[in-house]
């Protein structure tokens, strides 16, 4: 154990990064399932080439790894952690392409404190796998332009397609490259170049199965995406909660030292190019251009537009090497003790849940659900359905932990994301019973609903509200979930 000690001062850049790896791997078996592990688990197990709200990728890599591993909640954990673990080495070797020696361990020490990477290491979401491929098209575009490697070409133009297979927001990758060859005096000949446009059309041809999909569905997804948020934003209605709420996440997500280093040098910058007409050198002109789109772009919004705290990730690869060149020792010292306090709050957190979630966006209390609800079924009808009415995540859990069909709000007539798109035909449970799980997330008392939702009543004959389930942790109440017994199933197109 002495020895501990003198690896840690030999090696200190290495051994805090492998510390809070460390620390995130074994904080893995205390995190339970999240409703987001369990609807791209269930992306996995519906497999398509693209879905309604997301493209597929992140469903593919639980689909992979749960069939390699087993379904379990670790297993789809791991996922995480382990994309997330080869993002963070990607992310080394872009960071050689423009850093010093030292430059690149204050990178490494940024990245490795950041809370985005525990969230990432922690939660499946689209982001694990764009963090990836868009780190990995950065590396291999760096090669491409600046080592003059035509194979970066290629590869860059199959990972960015990858990219936007597991996110709409990667078209900022393509948008980004175009930016930095035309405004690069030294790069700009590249326009001219065959090479440049067959990276692009390997991006296009990778992409190939989410257009398609979207064509054979009306471009659902790629409107689902765009026009309900599109039509929010013509508005230009002023909501400083917006802003205030985007602000106080992204000091969370990167910790205050780190984010105002961010923003200190995004506005020099921005003032260095538009005010005094002034370009950086190539490799830093390289950096902004995927940075400053995705940041300020969407950090102009806020004031408008509830911006959610994961658009801004991908801004974080080249931003954190950009701020690494600014940051001092000091600096530096102060980011990983914050780092430390905050990570070892949510592992109290995630370990004795002391502070009670009022959302369904929880790691609690969903397989005890998932047992009470079986045992609900086998007491009043084993061959009645489940559904639930809250978009995807108690379904999608259910899905997770029942040997059996669990259906979505569509049951009611309400549009349910990609449960509408399985092709179940509904008329086959007419005549059929079912229970209704619903959440109550304020969770105020023990008491009934005492309220039957109307929707329900057009399309069952009777129904019966039964005693809510609760879910103890730690011999504390933590959540609770109204049940409904609803007969003779009638479906209404």
């Amino acid at each position: 154990m002495k020895t501990l000690p003198l690896i840690i001062r030999k090696y200190p850049v290495m051994s805090t990064i492998l510390l809070f790896q460390a620390f995130r791997l074994l904080l893995l078996p205390f995190m339970g399932l999240m409703p987001q592990d369990a609807y791209y688990h269930f992306y996995g197990q519906n497999l398509s080439l693209s879905y309604f709200d997301h493209p597929g990728m992140i469903g593919y890599l639980l689909r992979f790894f749960t069939s390699l591993f087993g379904k379990t909640v670790f297993v789809i954990k791991l996922t995480d952690f382990v994309v997330t673990s080869i993002t963070l080495y990607s992310f080394y070797k872009l960071a050689q392409f423009f850093l010093s020696k030292n430059g690149v361990n204050k990178a490494l020490l940024l990245i490795i404190s950041t809370f985005f990477i525990s969230i990432l290491s922690f939660n499946s979401t689209p982001d694990v796998p764009l963090l990836l491929f868009w780190t990995l098209s950065l590396l291999l575009l760096s090669k491409a332009i600046f080592e003059d490697k035509k194979w970066g070409w290629i590869f860059g133009g199959i990972t960015m397609g990858l990219a936007f297979n597991s996110k709409y927001t990667a078209i900022l990758l393509p948008l980004g490259l175009l930016i930095f060859v035309i405004f690069s005096d030294k790069y700009r000949k590249l326009l001219a170049s065959p090479w440049l446009w067959l990276s692009l059309l390997f991006c296009v041809i990778v992409t190939f199965p989410v257009w398609w999909w979207n064509y054979e569905n009306n471009f659902a997804s790629f409107l689902f995406q765009s026009s309900n948020r599109t039509s929010s934003i013509a508005k230009l209605t002023l909501k400083p909660s917006y802003f205030f709420g985007a602000i106080g996440h992204q000091l969370l997500l990167l910790l205050p030292i780190l984010f105002v280093v961010i923003v200190i040098i995004t506005y020099k910058y921005i003032k260095k190019v538009v005010w005094k007409f002034s370009l950086p050198s190539a490799k830093i002109l390289f950096l902004l251009c995927f940075f400053v789109p995705t940041f300020v772009g969407f950090m102009a919004l806020t004031p408008i537009y509830w911006v959610k705290l994961n658009w801004l990730m991908p801004s974080y690869i080249t931003g954190i090497i950009l701020a690494s060149i600014f940051i001092g020792k000091k600096l530096l010292k102060v980011q990983l003790m914050f780092s430390i306090v905050i990570h070892f709050l949510v592992a109290l957190q995630v370990v004795f849940y002391l502070v009670r979630i009022k959302s369904d966006d929880t790691w609690v209390g969903w397989e005890e659900l998932a047992n009470e609800t079986k045992k609900l079924q086998q007491q009043y009808d084993v061959n009645s359905f489940i559904f639930s009415d809250d978009n995807y995540k108690t379904s999608a859990v259910l899905n997770f932990y029942m040997n059996q069909k669990v259906y979505a709000q569509n049951i009611i007539g309400k549009p349910a994301l990609h449960f509408d798109y399985l092709g179940d035909e509904l008329t086959l449970l007419n005549g059929k019973n079912a229970l209704f799980i619903d959440s109550d997330k304020r969770f105020k008392n023990e008491l009934k609903k005492g309220q039957i939702d109307e929707h329900l009543k057009k399309y069952f004959s009777n129904i019966t509200e039964l005693a809510p389930i609760i879910v103890h942790k730690n011999t504390n109440r933590k959540r609770k979930f109204w049940v409904f017994y609803c007969e003779n199933y009638e479906f209404k197109p």
